[in-house]
């Protein structure tokens, strides 16, 4: 039988770009030593406080069918998060609570496009973000960014590519760069989004990873709150990521029509995990904290390795669990650096082309295990760039 041309495209066609992350797995499996700084999953679990509400809450009866839109404690605990943290007045009527933050990217294009639209992204991406536009029937169109600005988007080289287009999805602080967006940056974003009639979609799930400026949320913006999507989630901020808890915040009108996609398609969230959620978002910022400061102790260290060479070159680690390292020195592609280190050192970190082309001849280091062995790692890798790039210069 015949399969649909939108689950079978869904990847372009082409491979997704984590051969690497793939082969270290394999590895692992097959008994080897591997030092994984590939994906971005806590080395700490769920804070047992957080369980024992989970298991108070199912316990007490909540595992039956919950609300589609979310419960109205967890809808109401979000909004007044959102109102909070951005000024911007949020009830639960702009709140649909979804399973986890790739199904609320998925159901927030769904609202902005049509089949046939252009959905742009920005290039370095999350690896799902072109899959999850075909998904919705759209057309994906990357807009590149560029290691010489620090990956800071450019309005002018969005309008080039924004014909056809009915929504923009942007992603601060970034996954896989760590930058954080500039507020003169998301203003130009928000002056286009205006003037070109786009939605904008943004994706905040690192918001409480900030180590350098501040977050600013596009929607606070002049005239931005009635056209931008916010997806947001409990994966990163509380080490919640196998709990499958995130929300879109939204304009009431396009969350009433999500929340008729969600009853067609997931059909809600466990009660029993929004009761944990809202306990999460409302139990003070020391369980956030207590999430993100081993990132932000690594990102410290790694500044301390990287300082003590110059092969090796960091772009701005601003926010998220992440590090963009420039190893162009060397000579090698980012594929082709990866590769060999895992090959030469048993040392597992993404491509920068399983991002983009904008990020080619970079690597993507998660921070993602403890402090030693990560300064460890890290320094092992600049001492094996540092050779490739001598013998660079030698040929």
């Amino acid at each position: 039988m015949k399969l649909s041309h939108r689950i079978t495209h869904l990847n372009g066609g082409g491979s997704d770009g984590w051969d690497v992350f793939y082969r270290a797995r394999r590895m692992i499996a097959e008994g080897q030593a591997v030092t994984e700084l590939t994906i971005g999953e806590h080395d700490i679990r769920t804070h047992p406080s957080i369980l024992a509400e989970m298991d108070r809450s199912a316990r007490a009866g909540h595992t039956g069918y919950a609300m589609v839109p979310g419960t109205d404690l967890l809808r109401d605990t979000v909004a007044a998060r959102v109102q909070t943290r951005t000024g911007v007045p949020t009830t639960r009527h702009n709140v649909l609570i979804t399973p986890g933050g790739q199904a609320a990217l998925y159901a927030a294009h769904m609202a902005a496009c049509d089949p046939g639209d252009v959905g742009l992204y920005l290039d370095p991406f999350y690896a799902t973000y072109p899959g999850t536009i075909r998904g919705a029937g759209a057309v994906a169109r990357a807009v590149q960014t560029r290691a010489e600005d620090a990956f800071q988007p450019d309005a002018a080289m969005i309008t080039e590519q924004a014909e056809g287009a009915a929504s923009l999805l942007i992603n601060t602080p970034n996954n896989p760069t760590g930058v954080v967006y500039s507020r003169e940056t998301l203003t130009e974003i928000a002056d286009l989004c205006r003037e070109r009639n786009l939605w904008l979609i943004s994706d905040e799930v690192y918001d409480t990873q900030i180590w350098d400026g501040a977050h600013l949320s596009p929607r606070a913006l002049p005239g931005m709150a009635d056209r931008t999507l916010v997806v947001g989630s409990m994966s990163k901020s509380h080490a919640m990521t196998g709990s499958r808890c995130g929300w879109i915040v939204g304009p009431e009108e396009a969350i009433e029509h999500l929340i008729n996609l969600a009853t067609h398609t997931t059909y809600g969230v466990p009660g029993f995990i929004q009761d944990a959620a809202s306990y999460a978002l409302t139990a003070g910022d020391e369980l956030e904290e207590e999430v993100a400061t081993p990132f932000r102790r690594r990102r410290a260290l790694a500044m301390q390795v990287l300082a003590r060479q110059n092969t090796v070159g960091l772009i701005p680690a601003q926010g998220a669990m992440y590090l963009m390292l420039d190893i162009r020195a060397t000579g090698q592609s980012g594929e082709d650096f990866a590769n060999a280190l895992l090959d030469t050192h048993a040392i597992a970190v993404m491509p920068g082309e399983s991002f983009g082309q904008a990020a080619a001849g970079h690597v993507r280091v998660a921070m993602t295990i403890d402090d030693d062995r990560f300064a460890a790692a890290l320094q092992t890798l600049c001492e094996f760039a540092a050779r490739l790039a001598s013998q660079t210069a030698a040929e």
